[in-house]
């Protein structure tokens, strides 16, 4: 049965999709990094018609746009080409870090996910903190954390979509943290070398591959199935390389 806010939506699907569709609506999206809203959220704003219908049933995009906060370790396991993996997702959050501790025994490789699509975004547990500045700081500490001295670290500069849409409105040069930014405005790619260079200067070595780093869409599978693909290749490699069965560089 559905609960009580499906039933308020129910009731009320009509006149959200025409608030949501009025030239203000469009006005308020455009800021709304002010608040940290959700950006699927105007995925399912679009489709209000669909998703009120009475044989609405979710579709795999639905699903793969849903937001769970990651709020405690989870451990997934997978296979990809014969090879078997075990990630565990942990949460980003302040609050969440010190649940990390227990994940760093054998580990083979990290993978740090940072939004590119944050760059104009806080903190909901600090408001004046950067999102974009929080990554790099993180990042910063976890590739020079002595626990990973010899694990392989892969960037994954994720929301590339929304980046590539942010980007038309909202001028990185614009942002107190990135006023050195100095490519032209409106432009992906230099946005994009922007940033990667930031991740780059954390390092205290230049040992961050360019193969380690990928622009990514989450939510786009084919783009996704490439990555991980690429990733496993890496950390396979690497994990020979440690062994002295390929030959270091």
């Amino acid at each position: 049965a559905a609960n009580e806010d499906a039933n308020h939506f129910l009731a009320h699907h009509e006149l959200i999709y025409k608030v949501w569709k009025s030239n203000i609506m469009r006005r308020v999206w455009l800021k709304r990094s002010m608040v940290n809203c959700v950006d699927a959220h105007v995925d399912f704003l679009n489709d209000i018609p669909r998703i009120a219908s009475l044989d609405y049933k979710p579709t795999k995009q639905d699903v793969l746009i849903s937001r769970v906060r990651t709020t405690q370790v989870v451990m997934e396991k997978f296979r990809i080409k014969d090879s078997d993996f075990e990630l565990y997702d942990v949460g980003g959050q302040r609050s969440d870090r010190r649940k990390w501790i227990d994940c760093f025994d054998e580990i083979t490789a990290v993978i740090f996910v940072a939004a590119l699509s944050e760059y104009d975004q806080t903190l909901a547990e600090a408001k004046r903190s950067n999102r974009m500045i929080e990554a790099l700081e993180l990042f910063r500490s976890v590739c020079n954390n002595r626990a990973f001295n010899e694990t392989s670290v892969l960037l994954f500069l994720n929301k590339r979509d929304i980046f590539a849409e942010k980007i038309m409105y909202s001028d990185i040069a614009d942002q107190k943290p990135f006023h050195d930014y100095t490519g032209p405005t409106q432009n992906f790619e230099q946005g994009v070398l922007y940033f990667i260079k930031k991740f780059k200067s954390c390092l205290m070595d230049d040992e961050l591959n360019d193969t380690f780093i990928h622009v990514t869409c989450a939510t786009d599978t084919s783009n996704m199935s490439f990555v991980l693909d690429s990733a496993s290749t890496i950390i396979k490699a690497q994990n020979l390389k440690k062994s002295g069965f390929l030959g270091m560089d």
